[in-house]
């Protein structure tokens, strides 16, 4: 898996050079208003170029947004989820551990709770959240119903993309506020209408409606450890599934709604400076090596450096001091939780289990993890203080000081690390995370087979039964099969 195949705009008939203006806003460079989102769905409806950066990002985060999909149906939790889902919104689609079909918005909504559940998944800072929350899970079951091409959802994928990070730069939410599930829903309504046949006007108006009925969501269930807030990406899922339907059949309203809204839910009148449509932010997306939530992962990053100086003295540490920007400690400040979703948003856990354990993946989150008398002991230890320097910048980052008992201070810090645009994660580092998250549900020939048909541009015959749940033979070459 060398090289990476052209992308959506090789690979979606008829796609070249259709759209140059949409209602009367020529495209080009320039700041937009926090309403003027028509002109990224004009640049981004042709997708990048055959062979770009851009092009490659957008397989790279779909073959790892699904591969945080599958790690999630590895709980119990999202599987009975989606036992619910399939009474009221049954149809072919067959997820794994879910034992009745689902349709393509019921199994999408599924696949939105089940792709944050270990918090593994992509991110954008400039929108600080994850545009693909949304729009991923649309795309897969686009897929996984035979409804789509890998090009027709590739291509999708992009649009959504596109334009939730526009829509996500706009949205700074208040305190008590969580970004999941609000500004998503524009990005999940393009994407829906694009893989339902619509075109740019449609697309428009369903991003439109979308805007108009944008909801807010409370960081309340995480502050409880309480998981309900996995639900609230499913609810952008079904509201710009929603939306796509009703401007399919000629529905419309304000574009200036979501400006609107920017200014009802959050008091903010001034236009929103976003990036220009001559940019694909899908190429500062970044892929995450690690389990929790992004503004932790720098904490991480420092606690592994000082692993080696640290060596043995484990049991010696008296104190730990952990230096880092302010939005970090606003959004990821829970101490000595108790439940995975907690301490998925806790800078201090972050950094004891990766001093602990060497590493921040989801066994960070198991229960095991959390009764570790070490693990909580560290935990216990650490004082989290704001690092002025990287607040005033915009930049991200952490510091970390380590007392020991003798008054050894050790210290380390990590201000950038793998999937930040100036360090991306390789096209090797993301497979193998893939197949560390697929492999477990699907096993490792299935997994192997989706990621050569996802990324490599191989023969997508048969990819529908492949993606979500294990079958009993896997495709191979062309005529032949694996047996598992």
């Amino acid at each position: 898996m060398g090289s990476l195949p052209p992308g959506p705009a090789d690979l979606v008939p008829g796609g070249g050079g259709q759209l140059r203006q949409l209602h009367g806003a020529t495209v080009g460079a320039g700041a937009l208003s926090a309403f003027d989102i028509d002109q990224a769905i004009a640049f981004a409806w042709n997708g990048p170029p055959p062979g770009s950066v851009a092009a490659g990002k957008a397989r790279l985060l779909l073959v790892d947004s699904l591969g945080c999909m599958l790690a999630g149906l590895g709980h119990q939790r999202p599987r009975d989820f989606g036992a619910a889902l399939a009474a009221t919104m049954p149809g072919p689609i067959r997820v794994a551990g879910v034992a009745a079909g689902l349709s393509q918005a019921g199994a999408a909504a599924l696949l939105a709770a089940a792709m944050c559940w270990d918090e593994a998944n992509e991110g954008l800072a400039r929108a600080h959240g994850r545009p693909a929350l949304a729009v991923a899970p649309l795309c897969i079951a686009a897929l996984a119903e035979g409804r789509a091409t890998i090009g027709e959802a590739l291509a999708a994928f992009v649009l959504g993309y596109e334009v939730a990070g526009r829509a996500g730069e706009a949205w700074r939410i208040r305190p008590g506020m969580h970004v999941d599930g609000s500004w998503h829903s524009l990005g999940a309504a393009a994407a829906a209408a694009r893989l339902a046949g619509g075109d740019p006007a449609a697309v428009a108006r369903a991003v439109h409606i979308a805007g108009c009925q944008v909801p807010f969501s409370l960081y309340a269930p995480i502050a409880a450890g309480m998981d309900g807030r996995n639900t609230y990406p499913g609810h952008a899922v079904l509201l710009g599934t929603l939306a796509a339907a009703g401007a399919i059949v000629g529905m419309d309203a304000p574009a200036a709604g979501f400006a609107e809204a920017r200014r009802l839910a959050l008091g903010l009148d001034q236009d929103a400076m976003l990036t220009p449509p001559d940019r694909w932010l899908l190429e500062d997306a970044y892929i995450k090596p690690f389990a929790g939530v992004r503004h932790a992962h720098y904490a991480a990053a420092a606690a592994i450096a000082l692993r080696a100086a640290l060596g043995l003295r484990l049991a010696e540490v008296r104190s730990v001091t952990l230096a880092t920007y302010a939005e970090a400690l606003r959004y990821a400040a829970n101490r000595a939780p108790v439940s995975a979703i907690p301490a998925q948003f806790s800078l201090s856990w972050a950094m004891s289990a990766a001093l602990v354990q060497g590493d921040l993946g989801p066994a960070a989150y198991a229960d095991t993890s959390l009764a570790d008398p070490v693990l909580r002991g560290i935990e216990a230890m650490v004082t989290l203080i704001e690092d002025p320097g990287l607040t005033e910048s915009g930049d991200r980052g952490a510091g970390l000081a380590v007392t020991l008992q003798d008054g050894t201070v050790l210290e380390a810090r990590a201000d950038q690390v793998p999937g930040d645009p100036a360090l991306p994660m390789s096209v090797d580092a993301v497979c193998a995370k893939f197949l560390r998250f697929a492999t477990p549900v699907l096993g490792e020939a299935q997994a192997r087979a989706v990621l050569v048909m996802l990324l490599d541009g191989a023969p997508a015959d048969g990819l529908a039964g492949l993606l979500l749940s294990p079958v009993e033979s896997v495709p191979t070459e062309p005529g032949q099969e694996t047996m598992r």
